[in-house]
């Protein structure tokens, strides 16, 4: 699927995202992964501020009965995933959100048979494209 949205059109591309398993998200700095993350937390009608886990790696958003995982792993890629124990967090039930997912942690999700959803984003002038690919 391929969405053309404006940052007030998000949640068009929202209701057609997984409950829970697994997302990356791909694109350059400042092409909007942490603003589709807000946007996909508040779809799920939790009330939390999010912010982009560049140095913590991982932020947790905790709402009635359902999770949401959001890693950024732009600063350590996925050899800092696996040193913090963090791969091991995917096998969990929620929603895994994946900023800067690359072809590594696609190999190794497909290693471990665990199906997910990229989506790569590319930003124009007025708005960004959202290519959403399942695996």
């Amino acid at each position: 699927m391929k969405f053309t949205l404006g940052l007030d059109e998000l949640d068009v591309l929202v209701k057609h995202l997984p409950k829970d398993g697994i997302i990356l998200l791909v694109g350059d700095l400042a092409s909007g992964k942490t603003t589709l993350t807000k946007h996909i937390v508040s779809h799920h009608k939790i009330d939390q501020n999010v912010t982009s886990p560049t140095f913590s790696i991982m932020q947790t958003y905790i709402g009635e009965n359902f999770t949401i995982y959001h890693y950024d792993i732009y600063q350590n890629g996925l050899d800092g995933m696996i040193k913090n124990g963090l791969i091991e967090n995917l096998f969990q039930d929620g929603l895994h959100i994946v900023e800067w997912g690359d072809e590594r942690l696609e190999r190794l999700l497909k290693k471990y048979e665990l199906p997910y959803t990229k989506i790569i984003i590319t930003q124009t002038d007025d708005a960004r494209t959202y290519e959403v690919e399942s695996a």
